[in-house]
């Protein structure tokens, strides 16, 4: 059995207010971070994309080209 001086203390109510010092911790953030973070990520998404495409297609192009071969 589980000795009593090894169970913490304090239980739910201790853990709510951990976790509301916690959360005064989190940094947002700002607007103008935001925005740049976003925008970011899109062009990163965007120019993915279009290596993808263009990838896909060349290589497609070669095997329609390879199939008419055999």
């Amino acid at each position: 059995m589980a000795d009593s001086s090894t169970k913490s203390s304090g239980g739910i109510g201790k853990y709510f207010s951990d976790l509301k010092n916690e959360i005064k911790k989190i940094v947002w953030p700002s607007r103008k971070d935001a925005l740049r973070n976003t925008c970011t990520v899109l062009v990163s998404i965007v120019i993915m994309g279009t290596f993808v495409f263009i990838f896909d297609k060349a290589f497609g192009e070669l095997f329609k080209r390879f199939m008419e071969m055999g």
